[in-house]
């Protein structure tokens, strides 16, 4: 057992949050890695990094459908083709005077020293003729040069990049067959209260439906390097806790529960991790929502306490959690995303206050909202910015986009 982390009132708490996440996210290691086909590797997180097995382009190719020649051999009259470039085919040799027509991604033949461009020529059999000017043309006009994208040897995909389809054709083109990937994240989700009932359930005016389940499933559902490997509901007694608890753990990584974390009679979600020996690395934040949040551990795996209130758990599974599922599944984190208001409304708090956004062209619009229980504003938003404690105005303000 260690200390638990402490409010530093040195730092603001922007800086605070952040590294008070930082400090629990060293207190664990990455999941394991395994080996996974390139075809199936979609979604996945690099437990490697991919290098450059050659150059790109490998050799000079054109960027266009044309006429390879030399400058020197440029003139007002007629030139006489003496072959056809094709893609996939090796080079091949120009002979002085003449034009090879090539086709784009061709190998440049030898010799040639630009392109021009098909629309810039008259065509005739056998021959073609320039209809610009011989002295617009430039060296290595119309060449993609060997190595310009990257060099044999250079870091295409650095450890830790979540693959997607941007990164899907680079790894196709310098990625081994089998690549090592980190084993999925896997997360069981717990929702506490006697008040919920089953999504879709018959309601009484004191019962409500369990929106929080719904919820972080579409959050993780976003996540592709994360599986849900449990869930259950379970009611307002210490006991329960503990046993949802303890099943939970039979087969996750990650344990993230929803209500009981706060100071209520009935909140046993803090007690109960104490009791089965678990460790407690920080309890509530100066946030707004979110304030009660838990993050511990316990027999090794991750604890997530996420305040009840729905629009707090959407909220603090962006702000907290995925930081953390980030680190356990050796994920990259990606740039901050900011975002200016169109407008403020000049309200400030003296906490670190996350507040509902619709985006509006390049900017930002707040939600009119009742507060943390209002799923209504919660859907008729984008994301939420971050208000600094004390600060307001148009921003710009860090960003998280549903």
């Amino acid at each position: 057992m260690v200390e638990r982390i402490q409010v530093n009132d040195s730092l603001p708490q922007i800086e605070w949050i952040d590294a008070a996440v930082d400090r629990a996210a060293q207190r664990f290691d990455c999941v394991p890695s395994e080996l996974t086909k390139v075809q199936t590797a979609l979604g996945r997180v690099l437990a490697q990094a991919i290098v450059a097995d050659r150059d790109s382009p490998a050799l000079d190719v054109s960027a266009m459908d044309g006429y390879a020649m030399r400058l020197s051999d440029l003139g007002g009259g007629g030139v006489p083709i003496a072959g056809v470039a094709y893609a996939g085919k090796p080079p091949i040799e120009l002979p002085v005077g003449r034009a090879i027509q090539i086709f784009t991604g061709a190998a440049v033949p030898f010799g040639a020293d630009c392109v021009i461009q098909r629309e810039q020529t008259i065509e005739s059999p056998g021959s073609m003729q320039l209809t610009v000017a011989p002295d617009s043309i430039r060296p290595g006009q119309n060449i993609r040069r060997r190595g310009e994208n990257i060099q044999s040897g250079q870091l295409v995909l650095a450890e830790g990049t979540q693959l997607t389809t941007a990164t899907a054709g680079a790894l196709a083109t310098f990625g081994p067959a089998e690549i090592l990937v980190r084993r999925k994240v896997r997360v069981s989700l717990l929702t506490s209260g006697d008040e919920l009932i089953e999504p879709g359930g018959q309601v009484q005016p004191w019962q409500i439906r369990d929106s929080n389940s719904l919820t972080l499933q579409g959050w993780l559902s976003g996540l592709p390097w994360v599986t849900i490997s449990g869930q259950q509901r379970f009611g307002d007694t210490l006991q329960s806790a503990i046993q949802a608890i303890k099943l939970a753990g039979r087969d996750c990584d990650v344990i993230i529960l929803t209500g009981g974390v706060s100071a209520g009679d009935t909140d046993f979600i803090p007690k109960a991790l104490t009791e089965l020996g678990g460790e407690i690395l920080f309890h509530r934040l100066p946030i707004r929502p979110g304030k009660p949040v838990l993050v511990g551990l316990w027999e090794g795996k991750l604890v997530v306490g996420l305040p009840g209130n729905p629009v707090s758990a959407a909220v603090v599974s962006r702000v907290i959690a995925q930081p953390l599922l980030q680190r356990l599944g050796g994920v990259l984190p990606p740039p901050m995303t900011q975002l200016s208001l169109a407008e403020s409304d000049d309200k400030r708090l003296n906490l670190v206050w996350y507040r509902l956004v619709e985006l509006d062209g390049g900017h930002g619009r707040l939600v009119d909202s009742r507060g943390s229980g209002d799923l209504v504003s919660l859907s008729r938003s984008h994301g939420f910015i971050e208000q600094p404690a004390g600060q307001s105005g148009r921003g710009p303000w860090r960003t998280w986009l549903w």
